[in-house]
């Protein structure tokens, strides 16, 4: 069975080293998979391609673009997620917050997710445990616990080589577990999490405006 594993980016250069970190970090999860006698198929989404259209999300009252709809989707499909930011004012960059802002308040639920971070200098690591891991607690997905932080200065080095490694380790046990997985002991029945949706289907038994409006006559 082949999982599925969509590999988030909010880098703004090309080339980017929070791009560089995502392959490295994915390329370790193929690794893993794979030695696992499994499979994993990725999805990259670069989110500096769709600014503009995550723009006109923001600003039609989330009215979200075809792509948009797209990308709900497979992220609400997906089984897992990798998700890379570079640090602006010592958080995720804007662009990060605004796709993870554009998506379903339930899309992400119970989803094993490795979070990772880019920055020219070491004094901004926190930024995973200050500001990731928190909106991904909110938007109720299971982050693994090794997150990874890397600075300009680390790139090529055998400590960072060795964090993406067991980050990856982690993030392939969580996918392919199937609900086995859990931390110190505890862990979610992700067979038997709510079920996630990516806000783009409208349900069946939708009452229609008509009909909540019979019988009133505006002057109330």
């Amino acid at each position: 069975m082949t999982r599925h594993v969509v590999v988030v980016t909010a880098g703004l250069t090309v080339p980017s080293s929070t791009r560089l970190l995502a392959d490295q970090l994915a390329e370790a999860l193929t690794a893993q998979v794979s030695a696992r006698g499994e499979a994993v198929e990725l999805q990259h989404v670069e989110l500096r391609e769709i600014a503009g259209e995550l723009a006109t999300f923001m600003t039609t009252g989330g009215i979200p673009t075809p792509r948009l709809t797209t990308l709900r989707e497979q992220v609400a499909a997906a089984d897992g997620m990798i998700a890379v930011t570079p640090v602006f004012n010592a958080s995720f960059s804007g662009l990060f917050k605004m796709f993870f802002d554009a998506l379903d308040p339930d899309g992400l639920t119970g989803t094993p997710v490795l979070i990772a971070a880019t920055a020219g200098t070491a004094r901004h690591s926190l930024v995973l445990d200050h500001a990731m891991r928190p909106l991904f607690a909110y938007l109720r997905a299971v982050v693994v616990p090794t997150g990874v932080f890397a600075a300009t200065e680390d790139f090529g080095s055998h400590g960072l080589a060795d964090r993406i490694t067991r980050a990856a380790s982690e993030l392939a046990a969580a996918v392919l577990s199937q609900g086995d997985y859990s931390v110190g002991g505890f862990g979610p029945d992700l067979a038997a999490r709510p079920r996630r949706t990516s806000g783009t289907q409208v349900e069946s038994d939708v009452t229609p405006f008509g009909d909540l409006l019979r019988g009133h006559t505006g002057n109330d």
